[in-house]
């Protein structure tokens, strides 16, 4: 998952996306309410993990922003504004969770996986496609019940492949779902991931449609 973590605590900010990064995810970190409006414009993200008190304004206007112009990119307020006052102004205005500070890294975590399972319509926490499961928690994926080891990029592409599996994803898609805004990437790099996966589930696990991208092949039986 890509996220967008809007917090100006710069001490949290580092941490949170440190750890988020270990979990897996792709992290994009912006400490000002206008950072993360541009970034919205500019980018998708499949959540975005947002504190309230903000220097130039307040979290809830950007979430009321977002939601206007018909953004339903999922998010998770994170806040120390935990009364139950807060929780309901916050949900009333779009949000998609609510979690108070001090708060448990494995939790946010986790509260993520499950709003990306919510807007994939996904009842399972795992991918599964034929007889290859991905496990998103766990970081892990099997190919006919036989753990296949992955790089963490690897699995990144794995994951966004099997999230849609009927649908094609250009390689800036891919990119855009693995790098940051300032990471140097190589021209064929997702080509050599792909590549990479191939070899390890098998050459028609993923199909290149020449010219527009690449999407998950015949699941295996």
């Amino acid at each position: 998952m890509r996220v967008l973590l809007v917090e100006d605590d710069a001490m949290l900010l580092d941490g949170l996306r440190l750890g988020l990064k270990m979990h897996g995810f792709q992290v994009e970190a912006v400490s000002l309410m206008g950072d993360a409006e541009a970034a919205t414009r500019a980018s998708r993200f499949d959540a975005m993990v947002l504190d309230i008190m903000l220097p130039d304004g307040s979290g809830l206007d950007l979430l009321r922003q977002l939601r206007a112009r018909g953004d339903a990119t999922p998010v998770l307020l994170l806040t120390a504004r935990d009364a139950v006052g807060d929780r309901v102004q916050g949900l009333d205005d779009g949000a998609d969770d609510y979690l108070g500070k001090p708060f448990d890294l494995d939790e946010v975590a986790a509260r993520l996986r499950a709003l990306g399972r919510r807007a994939q319509g996904r009842p399972t926490p795992q991918l599964i496609w034929g007889a290859l499961v991905l496990d998103p928690a766990r970081r892990d994926v099997a190919l006919q019940g036989n753990p296949v080891a992955l790089s963490r990029r690897e699995f990144a592409v794995l994951e966004a492949l099997m999230e849609r599996p009927g649908f094609i994803l250009s390689r800036e898609d891919l990119q855009e779902r693995l790098y940051g805004w300032q990471d140097d990437v190589e021209s064929n790099a997702i080509e050599v991931h792909i590549h990479k996966l191939r070899h390890k589930l098998g050459r028609d696990a993923i199909r290149t449609l020449r010219g527009v991208g690449y999407r998950m092949g015949e699941p295996v039986a």
